[in-house]
């Protein structure tokens, strides 16, 4: 199997995603190089941290974190596009692994009962052929043993794009957006409410509140990367 990767990587040689260098053999993604240069934000292990501050008001969360601060233009743009749109699913590994390890030595994660993912539309779905969240959420269930929930939250109204929209404005757009289509599997469970990115928290809101609107529901939310502005 080496000398089959090694054949591989011949003459289809392994690129770091942002700087374009060769990929050593133990490398993944990104060089070394690249790598330390990503924006961690370290929020496992820190309470009332930008993430969770975000929600303050708005939706009661057990917990909260992501692995990266988004940069414009920088590294973290750069892998997030790549899985968002150009299928680059091992992304999605990278990060469900990284931070399922995280998880697992955290004592702010405990006791959850599953992994839900905040769904697509079947529309977007079908036209983009996958939900980015995929391969991150299995990784992420691997690595802590927390089962995934599959397909209890859904999106029944399409939306538009709302990357220029403030806070408010995305939320009522989004708002009745999501629904339940199991709630017998929800009552009284922790759930780990799953996201790439945190820009206004609009989605992860509204995901949120259909989920605690089941008996006993509990929601720690967890996200590949978080805008520094929130």
């Amino acid at each position: 199997m080496r000398f089959l990767s090694a054949i591989s990587n011949l003459f289809f040689p392994k690129i770091c995603i942002f700087c374009e260098v060769h990929l050593l053999e133990n490398e993944e993604i990104l060089c070394v190089s690249c790598r330390h240069q990503l924006p961690v934000t370290s929020f496992v292990n820190l309470p009332i941290n930008l993430v969770e501050k975000a929600f303050e008001g708005r939706v009661n969360i057990e917990a909260g974190t992501a692995l990266l601060f988004f940069k414009k233009n920088g590294i973290t743009q750069e892998l997030i596009h790549n899985l968002k749109y150009r299928n680059r699913q091992d992304i999605g590994r990278f990060f469900g692994n990284w931070i399922g390890v995280e998880l697992k030595e955290s004592t702010r994660f405990t006791e959850i009962d599953g992994i839900v993912k905040v769904p697509l539309h079947k529309k977007k779905k079908k036209l983009r052929g996958y939900n980015q969240l995929t391969t991150f959420e299995k990784a992420l269930s691997k690595q802590t043993q927390i089962p995934i929930f599959d397909s209890v939250l859904i999106k029944t109204k399409e939306s538009k794009s709302q990357t220029k929209k403030d806070r408010l404005s995305r939320f009522e757009t989004i708002k009745g957006s999501f629904s339940i289509t199991n709630q017998d599997l929800l009552i009284d469970k922790h759930i780990l409410l799953i996201d790439d990115v945190i820009t206004t928290g609009a989605t992860l809101e509204a995901c949120a509140n259909v989920l605690l609107a089941v008996k006993g529901v509990r929601i720690s939310i967890v996200t590949m990367v978080v805008a520094d502005y929130l």
